[in-house]
């Protein structure tokens, strides 16, 4: 398959026609109206700090179902200590810099960059793009951050300061989303680390059954706060 270049119209090719690596197109921008039809489309953006705007539609996708989350033994033995104060929406900066921090740290460069932090703060401002921050005191310790359309939720980053911080950003986020009755969460690609949070691959067609199930929820509008959470891991 030919990977697609983008010109100003708003328009993505299908995502069928990505190459086997995902791949499906390159330039464009990163406008929310683009991003935000992406998202919709099942496509995402990711590409190197020296690379043109890389559009990708992997298949098989990875997803977690958030009824579906195991919470390792472990995992489960650390929150009970109530180890941190957890927020929503209270540092998205903050969460998305520390994501690109670590990510250049790990990488010696990172997908996350000043263009993409502008355009995620955007979409933030927008009601579109959410985090969750885990504190110890005044100190951001750990902290995760996606975008939510209707009952999916985008996957983008999330990174730790304080063993265990960002596990429990994404404990407490499954724990809204329930009761919230959101369909996925979109992890992209599968790795380790999300295999053991009950995160599977699905085909394309499921995907698209499960987004398209999650698009037809009521979008949640503005900033997210944290509900009470009952936690029960007897």
């Amino acid at each position: 398959m030919p990977v697609f270049q983008l010109t100003d119209e708003l328009i993505f090719p299908p995502p069928e026609f990505a190459e086997a690596d995902g791949l499906l197109a390159v330039g464009g921008d990163l406008s929310p109206e683009r991003l935000l039809l992406a998202y919709r489309s099942g496509i995402f953006p990711w590409f190197s700090e020296k690379d043109p705007i890389l559009w990708w539609s992997p298949a098989p996708r990875s997803v977690i179902e958030p009824a579906g989350f195991k919470t390792p033994k472990r995992l489960a033995r650390f929150i009970r200590k109530n180890p941190f104060r957890v927020t929503m929406d209270t540092a998205f900066h903050a969460v998305i810099a520390a994501c690109a921090e670590g990510e250049k740290r790990r990488e010696k460069s990172t997908w996350i960059t000043a263009e993409m932090i502008a355009a995620y703060q955007e979409l933030h401002k927008r009601g579109h793009a959410h985090s969750v921050e885990c504190w110890q005191g005044d100190d951001l310790v750990g902290g995760l951050y996606g975008v939510a359309l209707g009952g999916v939720f985008f996957g983008e980053s999330m990174f730790h300061r304080v063993s265990n911080a960002s596990k429990v950003a994404l404990y407490v986020l499954v724990q809204q989303l329930i009761r919230w009755r959101f369909v996925m969460i979109d992890c992209q690609v599968m790795t380790g680390h999300l295999l053991q949070f009950g995160a599977y691959e699905v085909p394309r067609g499921e995907f698209d059954r499960l987004l398209a199930e999650g698009l037809s929820r009521e979008r949640r509008k503005g900033k997210w706060r944290l509900e009470e959470l009952l936690i029960d891991f007897t």
